[in-house]
């Protein structure tokens, strides 16, 4: 091919690729729904972990004449809308910033056990749970993330309503009550069902009583991750929903704070 043949025909390549219309992007149709908690120095933090605490460090007229304000943030990574990393209960596993994005991003299963939890505080989900939810919605999808909504959300930020005691330290420990997995569950889900993550609306995915926490070393150990202390899931339907739950990439951290949303086609 000669110089001059080859210059044309790059021409009309180019020519073609100018006429091409743009691809067509995807338009995301639907209602957004904020599934998170507002962090505040009143937010409930588990009893032995340390609160939140956002301290002024600039905030007013600069020397400059224009306003400027920076903050100084100090807290413990499992408070607020947060993540369990798999690290969090299991050696080796995946720490906040090596999850992939398929596990947080994914269609919504939410499973409503706010009968049950209004009921008895110290209610455990069960597989049974998980069946009946399924006899009317169809199998959970392979990379669901399961979302159980317990109502206790609407406590918050009432330590004592939310949590069951209002106390601080560790033998404030015995005395939380609030709905969580069973252990059953938890195994169900990892050995049965293919979800990516699990959260919940109250602080654990063991329920307050719990000795072993056997939920967190059940699903963490299987590099499932877990969202703890969830909000506003009333407004989600049982399935249809896409979450998108986004936490800060902590380098091997054993959990972040959670931006979580929600699409509601």
């Amino acid at each position: 091919m000669t110089r001059t043949v080859s210059i044309l025909v790059g021409m009309a390549m180019l020519a073609a690729c100018a006429a091409e219309k743009p691809a067509k992007q995807e338009e995301l149709k639907g209602r957004w729904v904020d599934l998170s908690h507002d962090m505040a120095e009143d937010s409930p933090f588990w009893p032995t972990a340390e609160g939140f605490k956002h301290e002024v460090a600039s905030f007013g007229k600069t020397p400059g004449g224009w306003f400027y304000s920076s903050y100084n943030l100090k807290f413990s990574e499992h408070g607020g809308t947060h993540l369990d990393a798999p690290i969090h209960f299991a050696a080796g596993k995946q720490t906040a910033d090596q999850i992939p994005l398929d596990r947080l991003i994914g269609p919504a299963a939410v499973i409503d056990v706010s009968a049950a939890s209004a009921a008895n505080r110290d209610y455990r989900f069960t597989i049974a749970d998980v069946e009946n939810w399924e006899r009317a919605n169809g199998r959970l999808p392979d990379g669901a993330i399961l979302l159980f909504r317990t109502g206790f959300d609407k406590y918050w930020p009432d330590r004592k309503a939310y949590m069951g005691t209002d106390e601080r330290g560790p033998d404030a420990v015995a005395k939380l009550h609030f709905p969580g997995l069973s252990g059953e569950l938890a195994k169900f889900l990892v050995e049965q069902r293919k979800v990516s993550a699990v959260g919940l609306d109250t602080p654990s995915l063991d329920y307050g009583q719990s000795k072993d926490f056997i939920v967190h070393r059940t699903l963490l150990g299987a590099n499932i991750p877990g969202f703890e202390n969830v909000a506003g899931l009333d407004q989600l339907p049982p399935k249809g929903a896409t979450v998108v739950a986004l936490p800060t990439k902590i380098r091997g951290g054993s959990g972040a704070p959670l931006r979580i949303v929600a699409l509601v086609p």
